[in-house]
């Protein structure tokens, strides 16, 4: 044991507060630093969690957004492969009414009634489920974002470019191209 004569705290007992407070002081530093690591360890998971959830609100609603157009897309343009198949069948029975004013008969008559209704419903059924025909005429000015050039041919009098013949009708569903319209187109050089 130390002799109580050589202790310098006994004479000077500030001196002996003050250390005993910066004892007091380092051992609390030590709790403190220990619960400040946890609290820190804590917030940082805090926030990892948060900007996980907030990334995952974000992929939700981007998911909705996605789920939302399919599902417009799906309805406004689902029937475009029924569609492109009885194009056909308008085709065919334009090609019957063409025909028949040909030969223009009492006989047939009936039938060309027939076929000018049948013909009109279709294009009504057409209209009802947003499908629109493309009808260019000659003299037109040739689109490609509407039209198929199936041949070019110098036609006097008209310009390159333009529409000499329609040989089928467009078809637009909504504002999707289903079918372009089949022409054939002038290659005239300008003079």
């Amino acid at each position: 044991m130390a002799d109580p004569k050589e202790d310098p705290f006994l004479d000077d007992p500030e001196a002996l507060n003050a250390e005993l407070d910066e004892a007091l002081e380092a051992e609390e530093s030590k709790e403190f630093s220990a619960e400040e690591l946890e609290l820190n360890a804590l917030r940082a998971e805090r926030d990892q969690l948060k900007d996980r959830l907030l990334r995952t609100l974000a992929e939700t609603e981007n998911v909705r957004k996605r789920a939302d157009r399919d599902r417009r897309e799906a309805e406004h343009y689902g029937s475009t492969r029924l569609a492109r198949d009885l194009l056909p069948v308008y085709d065919n029975l334009q090609r019957a009414l063409e025909a028949a004013n040909k030969e223009e008969n009492e006989v047939a008559n009936a039938v060309v009634e027939g076929v000018e209704l049948t013909l009109r419903e279709l294009l009504n059924v057409f209209s009802k489920h947003g499908m629109t025909p493309i009808v260019p005429e000659a003299g037109d000015v040739f689109n490609p974002n509407e039209h198929e050039a199936m041949f070019e041919a110098p036609v006097p009098g008209t310009k390159a470019g333009e529409i000499i013949q329609v040989m089928a009708v467009g078809f637009l569903l909504h504002d999707r191209l289903l079918r372009p319209a089949q022409v054939g187109v002038s290659s005239t050089p300008a003079s």
